[in-house]
C-alpha cells in the first residue's frame, strides 16, 4: 500500500466507549489520483492534510462514543469507518485504502461478571445434555494368555 508519488496521512485519537473502555485508535489513508489525471503524482497540500486529519478524528470519535466495544469491533471488521472517512474527505482530496490500522486499549473497566455473562449470553438456560446410564462393565474373559518375552 505504501508507494511513491502519493501522500500518506495518519491520525490518532483517544476515545472512550459506552462501556467505559478507553481506546487509542490509529487511522491511515493514502491520496488517490483523480480520474483522467495526467500528472503522475497525487500529493496533498499541508492544509488539506490538516483538514483530512480533523475529519478523521471527528469520525473516529463519533463512531466510538455511540457504541460499546463489541459493536466497535464489528465496525472494524466491516471496515465501515474507513468507508465513511473516505466519503467525508472526498471533497477535500480523494483518498484510497483508508483503514483503522491499530486500536490500543488504554484502560479497561473493572471486571464485572454480570456484564460478561450479559455480553456472552447466559448458558445456564441452554440444554447441556442428559445423564446417560453406563452399561455394567463385563468381566474380562479368561483364556490362554501369553507373556511376551518369557
Amino acid at each position: 500500500m505504501v508507494r511513491k508519488w502519493q501522500t500518506l496521512i495518519e491520525a490518532h485519537v483517544d476515545v472512550k466507549t459506552t462501556d467505559n473502555y478507553s481506546l487509542r485508535m490509529f487511522c491511515i489513508a493514502f491520496t488517490k489520483r483523480r480520474p483522467n489525471q495526467v500528472k503522475r503524482t497525487c500529493y496533498a497540500q499541508s492544509s488539506q492534510i490538516k483538514q483530512i486529519r480533523r475529519k478523521m478524528r471527528a469520525i473516529m470519535v463519533n463512531q466510538a462514543l455511540t457504541c460499546d466495544l463489541k459493536e466497535l469491533v464489528q465496525k472494524f471488521i466491516l471496515r465501515s469507518s474507513g468507508k465513511e472517512i473516505e466519503k467525508a474527505t472526498s471533497s477535500i482530496y480523494p483518498l484510497q485504502n483508508v483503514f483503522i490500522r491499530k486500536v490500543k486499549i488504554l484502560k479497561a473497566p473493572k471486571f464485572d461478571l454480570g456484564k460478561l455473562m450479559e455480553v456472552h449470553g447466559d448458558y445456564s438456560k441452554e440444554d447441556v445434555g442428559v445423564k446417560l446410564d453406563r452399561p455394567a462393565e463385563e468381566a474380562p474373559v479368561e483364556g490362554d494368555t501369553e507373556v511376551v518375552g518369557a
